[in-house]
């Protein structure tokens, strides 16, 4: 009974924690990320821990403050493309979205960022641990040590352990170069 209560603490905490950005502008937050740090233990992961990679989406707002993100992630069947729709919320920073792995509702909040250079990202299922991840994004595919670092110290104050997170290796070809540069020619109205 103990051990439930205290972890029950601990969930309603990694909610209580997580605020999103002030006065988040999602048209500066638009276009290309590189997800190079993830923090997540549930158990279902850990056996791909070392199969993880840096991966790169799009993130283009919708005229109905709605965005589509989407991602090209390596599996072991090759470069794959996703698109995700969160859906706007009525606080600014935080959107919704249907995960089709865990079949629930996500919360996704962007918890801080400069715009210009990285951005700090929490998914997570309120009151349910085991769903939530906590991403950091460059808009390049490395940052500054102290930023790796503030993204390590935001994770374990939210309760992940150091081994739960990663800064995986760059993906090879992935995204296909062309599915690269015709992103670039989208948004250069090519």
């Amino acid at each position: 009974m103990k051990v439930t209560i205290f972890l029950l603490m601990i969930l309603k905490e990694v909610h209580a924690n997580v605020q999103p950005q002030k006065n988040f502008d999602l048209q500066r937050f638009a276009g290309r990320w590189y997800r190079i740090g993830l923090a997540y233990d549930s158990p279902g992961f850990v056996p791909h821990r070392s199969k993880v990679t840096i991966s790169m989406g799009t993130v283009e707002p919708q005229d109905n403050g709605n965005v589509n993100m989407t991602m090209w992630s390596l599996t072991s069947s090759g470069c794959k493309q996703k698109i995700y729709i969160y859906e706007k919320t009525s606080v600014s920073g935080v959107f919704n979205y249907y995960s089709t792995r865990h079949r629930r509702m996500k919360d996704v909040t962007v918890v801080e960022t400069n715009y210009s250079e990285y951005a700090m990202v929490v998914k997570h299922k309120k009151m349910n641990k085991e769903y939530t991840q906590v991403s950091l994004y460059g808009r390049a595919k490395k940052l500054k040590a102290d930023l790796m670092e503030k993204f390590r110290a935001y994770a374990t104050a939210l309760g992940f352990s150091k081994e739960s997170i990663l800064t995986p290796p760059t993906a090879r070809n992935c995204p296909p170069k062309e599915a690269s540069q015709s992103f670039i020619q989208v948004k250069a109205g090519y």
